[in-house]
């Protein structure tokens, strides 16, 4: 899912992952995340759930945003 400025996905069983929204290609927002991928509408880059890139022309991975599990809830650290 995408809260704000944070990607939240969950590539593999009981593993969260928080990224930065914002593609390394040219700044523009990702818009979803779909069929396994993360999408941003601008270029066509496409992110796999760890962050790294699936598709160009982004050429570096999405940031790592800090983020934790608290009882059911997934939160900012």
């Amino acid at each position: 899912i995408i809260v704000g400025d944070t990607v939240v996905t969950q590539p593999s069983a009981g593993t969260f992952v928080g990224l930065s929204s914002v593609c390394t290609h040219a700044g523009c927002a990702v818009s979803e995340v779909t069929n396994g991928t993360i999408d941003c509408p601008c270029h066509g880059s496409k992110f796999n759930l760890d962050g790294a890139v699936a598709n160009g022309p982004a050429s570096k991975p999405l940031e790592p945003v800090a983020i934790r599990v608290q009882g059911d809830s997934i939160v900012a650290e």
